[in-house]
């Protein structure tokens, strides 16, 4: 080994080394305020590209050699990866560009997209309204509280957990808007179901928001009530998994892995099944199913 591919090593190790201690950093500033998160991987972002640069620069430009050894080589690194990072994170920067580029994939930015009123679920759920602001403690704890029964439903319907549990915070508000029994208690219905006539059990009739012709429209419906959060996680298990209108749905949700482009196929499915009457439900639930599933991975 030259004495130059050791400094290399060495420069290779530290920079390992820092890595996952940054990695380790960046994961525990997410839990608590992800927009910042993303704002400081954009930065060592940018901070990675002028390292690249500046090197790519020393690099085709010719050296004497005189002074050229394993010491001044390493120097030389250091010094750079110092003006990297003094040069990132400016404003108007690549950095800037990242961080609105990131936020756009991790749903960050679509936050104030899913602050709109919610859709009417299953034919004419509630309205439904969701912060703009990163996941609340929370929301965080509806994610914990409901996750065993959306692993229950997984197992009855195929349909991913992550899916079920996102669908359930969209149609209730994350709890905040749920459907209420005549007497102020709650029906326990998370995910919007009507009582058709070929429901026999418990009924919340309440006012809720229909989209006809793409326009609200205040209306007084019948919705499902249950004894529990379970029953009604397991109602909309069977009513997915049984329903010939959703069949394409849940098959082809079962089939795919949990990811951001199935999320979002899943979603597009609801809708054109006739699962809400809001014109943008897809793509409010696609937002919210990305937000679940990095969250489960933080919290699990």
């Amino acid at each position: 080994m030259s004495a130059a591919s050791g400094s290399s090593s060495l420069t290779g190790l530290a920079g390992a080394s820092g890595d996952a201690t940054s990695i380790a950093a960046l994961r525990s500033a997410a839990a608590r305020d992800p927009k910042a998160a993303i704002r400081e991987t954009a930065k060592q972002f940018e901070a990675l590209f002028m390292q690249q640069l500046m090197k790519s620069m020393r690099e085709a430009t010719m050296s004497s050699g005189m002074l050229d050894n394993s010491g001044t080589q390493l120097g030389t690194e250091l010094l750079d990866t110092q003006y990297a990072n003094k040069m990132s994170g400016l404003p108007g920067g690549l950095a800037a560009a990242i961080a609105r580029q990131l936020e756009r994939q991790l749903g960050s930015g679509a936050a104030a997209a899913l602050a709109a009123p919610g859709a009417a679920g299953a034919a004419g759920a509630p309205a439904t309204s969701l912060d703009a602001t990163p996941l609340s403690s929370r929301q965080i704890d509806f994610i914990r509280t409901h996750q065993d029964a959306a692993r229950a439903a997984e197992s009855a319907s195929g349909i991913p957990a992550a899916f079920t549990v996102a669908q359930a915070a969209h149609e209730s508000g994350w709890g905040q808007r749920e459907i209420k029994n005549a007497d102020g208690t709650s029906s326990h219905n998370l995910f919007g179901i009507k009582a058709g006539p070929g429901w026999s059990g418990p009924v919340a009739e309440i006012t809720t928001t229909e989209y006809v012709g793409g326009e609200a429209q205040k209306v007084t419906a019948k919705f499902r009530s249950y004894a529990s959060y379970g029953e009604s996680f397991r109602d909309y298990a069977r009513l997915m998994k049984e329903s010939p209108r959703y069949a394409g749905v849940v098959a082809q949700a079962a089939q795919a892995p949990a990811s951001a482009a199935s999320a979002l196929g899943f979603a597009h499915g609801l809708q054109r099944a006739g699962y809400a009457t809001d014109p943008a439900y897809a793509d409010k639930l696609g937002r919210l199913i990305n937000t679940t599933l990095r969250m489960q991975k933080v919290i699990s």
